[in-house]
């Protein structure tokens, strides 16, 4: 018998890749990155007004390399025999669009107005309307926030939009609707971006667009036009069902089947998160908290509804019904800022340092070192309550209670504190975040049964991944796949297509297992205790300022 090939298509913040797997035991037949060029090159962001866009030309054309890349590695016969394709993306990442679907950015007259980009999660642009939103919908009859934690967040649908609308005439002008990024895309690969028509995904509605049964769909009319004016008619122009993704979006196109060189019969899935795919690529059960390590986290959790379901969770991204796991009540929460709170401690020793060397390998050598050097260092380090005390907040809080105004800091420092100290101090910060993620969830009425880790950060760093084991105080596994949310994506797509009849079937035959497990360390535990103690006061009194 014919083996079957899925594509799973993973769209990070950086880049995509594509991973051709088999259907019956998710085995890796090639795969392929690509990073975005234009991203690359810094185009259309503004770091320090926090403004990050996206063209959508990186994503077209980054997934069309991404995919052949990975299909010349598989070879031709493979090529033939692929089935399903399913996309996860980052989000909240919207943009708006004409009557036909088509990013503005694709428009002549758009093509270099970032507002009319695909406006990233991590852009904080937003902050004042997501406070507007929060004040509406705390003092109204229905609390549309009450779904998504009781705070509306800057990096989601909404603020988005709105905030768009006010500072650009041009835009509003144009956009007859707005999209999610794993919705376009995935439409795109259709060849049917109709916004009123296409698929819309449950994960991202639900978790960023304030999207519940109960409000029969998107919060009211009534409460959009109050909140601005611009946003009146623009309910009925978007959507008000929502699919989860083991159901079909549609077929590969003929153009992006010849694009591709793929059949013409390729079934296309409903898209969703990045995160929510690398889930169930981690193979997720119920009550298994799966963090997702990367730039930021995404920490994912299923649970049985009938068990949860009546709780309101308060401070996460969401509780959405089959937003993860079909079926089940999905939860997300998460860290605005992980590895990006290593990579900025890097900019800070190495820019000036490469502003005064001229040889590019030697530079080269030391991107590719410092982390490593310095959690080597750090390592040996002595713990003590004494030590210094870091915030994670370097691009504000996503969970618990969510607060993008916030920012990082520092506690503790001396003239002996060299640079492991302070990059210990960091780690330990981002390890402090999770954990008040896990506290909240627990004293929420959810328990955690399991920690999972995947994410370039869970794979490279053991110093990160023991840190927090030993401020968790609970064991860490380490999915096996470097790349569980593409894996997660294949997985959809195989269920999608009809091989299997549901995902955790699919999670069983395709899933990759673990590889490492971190264990607390009990001498240090303790100690974590008393930090996490005065991490905790750090933060109330740097909010409070």
């Amino acid at each position: 018998m014919t083996s079957k090939y899925t594509i799973g298509i993973d769209f990070g913040s950086d880049s995509v890749r594509a991973l051709i797997v088999d259907a019956k035991n998710g085995e890796s037949h090639g795969t392929a990155v690509c990073y975005y060029p234009r991203w690359k090159e810094g185009k259309y962001c503004d770091p320090a007004a926090s403004q990050f866009r996206q063209h959508p030309l990186d994503y077209i054309e980054s997934l069309e390399t991404a995919v052949k890349g990975a299909l010349a590695e598989a070879g031709s016969e493979i090529a033939k025999n692929v089935v399903g394709i399913s996309v996860d993306t980052t989000g909240s990442t919207p943009v708006a669009v004409d009557r036909n679907g088509t990013p503005l950015a694709l428009l002549p007259e758009f093509a270099e107005n970032p507002n009319g980009m695909f406006i990233l999660w991590k852009d904080h642009t937003g902050n004042a309307e997501a406070e507007e939103i929060n004040e509406l919908a705390h003092n109204g009859s229905i609390d549309y926030t009450k779904y998504v934690g009781g705070i509306y967040s800057s990096e989601w649908f909404w603020a988005k939009i709105l905030r768009t609308l006010r500072v650009d005439e041009q835009v509003r002008d144009k956009a007859f609707s707005w999209v999610e990024h794993c919705d376009w895309i995935s439409a795109e690969l259709t060849g049917n971006t109709n916004p009123l028509t296409l698929k819309r995904s449950r994960c991202a509605a639900g978790h960023k667009a304030m999207w519940h049964e109960e409000f029969e769909g998107l919060p009211s009319e009534e409460f959009l036009t109050i909140l601005d004016p611009l946003l009146s008619g623009l309910r009925d122009r978007l959507f008000s069902e929502t699919f989860t993704s083991d159901e079909v979006m549609g077929y590969i196109s003929p153009k992006w089947a010849k694009k591709l060189g793929v059949p013409e019969n390729v079934v296309i899935g409903v898209g969703a998160f990045d995160a929510h795919m690398g889930g169930v690529g981690a193979e997720i059960e119920p009550y298994s908290l799966v963090r997702v390590m990367g730039t930021s986290t995404c920490d994912m959790l299923v649970a049985p509804t009938e068990e949860v379901g009546h709780l309101l969770i308060k401070g996460i991204c969401g509780q959405v019904d089959g937003s993860i796991l079909p079926g089940m009540l999905g939860m997300e929460a998460g860290q605005s800022a992980f590895g990006d709170v290593y990579a900025w401690f890097q900019r800070l020793i190495l820019g000036p340092v490469n502003d005064l060397i001229t040889d590019q390998a030697v530079k080269d050598k030391m991107a590719d070192e410092l982390i490593p050097h310095l959690a080597d260092k750090a390592s040996q380090l002595a713990l003590t309550e004494n030590d210094a005390i870091a915030l994670d907040w370097f691009n504000g809080r996503r969970t618990p209670d969510a607060n993008h105004t916030l920012k990082g800091a520092i506690a503790g420092l001396n003239l002996g504190s060299d640079a492991a100290v302070v990059f210990k101090a960091l780690v330990e910060a981002t390890a402090f975040g999770a954990k008040a993620i896990v506290d909240r969830f627990i004293s929420e009425g959810v328990p955690i049964k399991q920690v999972i880790g995947i994410g370039g950060v869970a794979n490279k760093s053991s110093f990160v991944m023991q840190t927090l084991a030993d401020v968790l105080n609970m064991p860490i596994k380490v999915a096996a796949s470097d790349q569980a949310c593409a894996l997660g994506a294949g997985m959809f797509a195989a269920t999608a297509a009809g091989i299997y009849d549901n995902v955790e079937e699919a999670q069983k035959a395709m899933g990759s297992g673990f590889n490492k497990e971190y264990h607390p360390n009990p001498s240090k535990t303790p100690i974590y205790e008393k930090l996490y103690a005065k991490y905790t006061e750090f933060g109330q009194f740097v909010e409070n300022k």
